[in-house]
């Protein structure tokens, strides 16, 4: 078996893999089925935004009590109750709006328990990767990983238009209902070792403030934490509010949606890259990559056609890959494992946390200076942010240890065969 798949002989990982991949499908297909469900309720954006804006409320807001229950109970279990709980709500979700009793409220209620399941999930899912392999095998699991969630996202989104489509957005929720199933039965079937069952027995707030001192005393991790609050702010402005409304006047919307294919392209190569090589400093050149984030922004400010397009969102997508694993890697391998899951938190919190404001933000900034303006500013910010971060030494300095341990061990299988 090739190294980059040697992660695949560990069931543990195999059905971890597979949980997130379902999962992942099944969110790319929910906000399409969603957002056609809210227009064809009411025909109103406005409401479509409160469904989706309670929903990201609910996931922001609860996403550190996620991390408080991933390092206090069964990992596992947690991920089961999760999807679970998001199994019944999509249920709900999908009978509502084939029965046409749904409503706004309802919509944006339900919309709110997703949204918390997903607050519990999101840090126990990172947290238990390092807990299916051995160590020697991080480097190529998370990429794995990588790999099938940003497939499944692409063909989840592409499903999902076509069900909308043909039998409408009732059926395509129910079968996203029918995705969390299935992940709760892949996680009912792993087998963890009983050393990796974390049971921390304490007050909520007291483990609040030891995962937000985990979190504050690796200099490297608050740092590039900040530096994405800030990105993730841009990139969510610029690409996901600027671009499509850019590309209506420009390229068009489908070489839109081929533009958004080109990053997830980018970002499957990436992680077929990072599954096979990494830097011994790959934070350093992950972090650095993210630079490339002002390629698209630059881009759609000053020639938004399908040439410029298309290779800078590739870019990104590979960048992003390469950095992606690199961090995920570094969490596991320097955070310790009764605290990964609420460091994790406050890392979701602190990335996520500037998205809405982006997106609000970016409208009324754009109207007052202009597109291109608008889009240069960002894409300057995201230089200097990357700068900043580049210039402390903990950033540049750490190593992924995953490597030298993945060579180590192949070295030890050369000489076992001779």
């Amino acid at each position: 078996m090739s190294g980059a798949l040697e992660p695949l002989r560990e069931r543990n990982f195999r059905l971890l893999a597979t949980a997130r991949t379902v999962d992942y499908l099944g969110n790319g297909m929910a906000p399409i089925a969603l957002s056609f469900a809210v227009l064809d309720l009411t025909g109103s954006v406005t409401d479509l935004g409160v469904v989706v804006g309670v929903r990201s409320l609910a996931n922001v807001l609860l996403v550190l009590f996620g991390g408080v229950l991933a390092d206090r109970f069964p990992r596992a279990a947690v991920l089961q109750g999760s999807a679970a709980v998001a199994a019944i709500s999509q249920a709900v979700v999908a009978a509502s709006v084939l029965g046409r009793f749904d409503s706004i409220g309802l919509l944006a209620a339900l919309g709110a328990v997703n949204g918390a399941a997903a607050a519990a999930s999101l840090p126990a899912s990172v947290a238990l990767t390092s807990q299916t392999v051995p160590a020697n095998l991080l480097r190529q699991a998370n990429a794995l990983a990588r790999i099938g969630q940003t497939g499944a996202q692409v063909i989840g989104a592409s499903v999902g238009g076509v069900l909308v489509g043909s039998f409408g957005p009732g059926w395509a929720l129910a079968i996203d209902s029918a995705s969390f199933v299935v992940v709760a039965v892949c996680f009912t079937r792993l087998r963890l070792p009983a050393g990796a069952r974390v049971r921390v027995r304490s007050s909520t707030l007291h483990e609040l403030r030891v995962g937000w001192q985990a979190f504050v005393a690796q200099t490297w991790v608050w740092v590039i934490v900040l530096q994405f609050l800030v990105m993730n702010a841009i990139s969510a402005g610029g690409v996901q509010v600027l671009g499509p409304s850019i590309a209506e006047h420009s390229i068009g919307r489908t070489e839109w949606g081929l533009v958004l294919a080109a990053q997830t392209l980018g970002g499957v190569v990436g992680g077929l890259v990072a599954a096979n090589w990494l830097p011994r400093k790959a934070m350093f050149w992950g972090v650095a990559l993210c630079m490339l984030e002002a390629l698209p922004l630059l881009a759609l400010g000053h020639l938004p056609v399908l040439a410029a397009l298309l290779p800078a969102m590739f870019v990104i997508g590979f960048g992003l890959a390469l950095f992606g694993v690199a961090w995920q890697i570094g969490l596991q391998e320097n955070i310790p494992n009764d605290r990964l899951a609420r460091v994790s938190s406050y890392d979701a919190l602190g990335s996520f946390v500037a998205i809405p404001l982006g997106q609000v933000a970016v409208g009324p900034l754009s109207i007052a200076i202009g597109n291109t303006s608008t889009l240069d500013g960002g894409a300057a910010l995201v230089v200097l942010v990357t700068l900043a971060a580049l210039a402390v030494p903990s950033v540049r300095q750490l190593t992924v240890k995953s490597t030298e341990r993945g060579k180590a061990a192949k070295e030890g299988e050369v000489s076992d065969r001779r």
